[in-house]
């Protein structure tokens, strides 16, 4: 059986409440949560019949999915409750369930399976480059243009690959 690993989005859409199986997330993903009242006794009754595992990700996951989403360009995107359930869903070999598109597509990139919420999911990972409007240049982290001093802006670099289906 595949470990399903919750993002936040999981728990707003209803997903380990109408489940009998065992899911994960991690401490991190449980305070961005918290804030969620009228649901606070049902993830507390889910967390005490082990039907929702909070586990802190092995450092040494957490370090791989930061240096894959810095390859990719998204890790100025990701926050650290993004990098928590990556490496999580890594360490565990799990599914993780998503609609946050820049986990996704690092997700993709770490060939981990993954299940959109409510949305299609993504249609194509990328990898992303950083450019400055002003003078041209392409650099491979977001930061002021060293050369003309424009804030860098971020597109899609070209990729090889098509389309990944949802859920492989």
């Amino acid at each position: 059986m595949v470990s399903r690993v919750l993002d936040a989005t999981s728990f707003y859409a209803g997903i380990p409440f109408s489940s009998q199986e065992t899911s994960f997330t991690t401490p991190l993903i449980f305070e961005e949560i918290k804030h969620i009242k009228k649901e606070q006794g049902v993830i507390n009754a889910l967390i005490e019949s082990n039907r929702l595992k909070i586990i802190e990700p092995e450092r040494e996951f957490v370090v791989r999915v930061q240096q894959k989403a810095s390859q990719t360009g998204d890790i100025q995107s990701l926050s650290d409750e993004d990098v928590s359930i990556l490496a999580l869903c890594l360490q565990l070999n799990g599914e993780l369930v998503t609609d946050d598109f820049s986990i996704l597509n690092v997700a993709k990139h770490l060939n981990l399976k993954v299940s959109p919420v409510m949305t299609q999911g993504i249609a194509r990972i990328k990898d992303w480059i950083y450019f400055c409007s002003g003078c041209q240049k392409t650099f491979s982290k977001i930061s002021q243009c060293p050369i003309c001093g424009n804030k860098l802006k971020r597109r899609s670099a070209k990729r090889q690959s098509s389309s990944y289906p949802i859920g492989k």
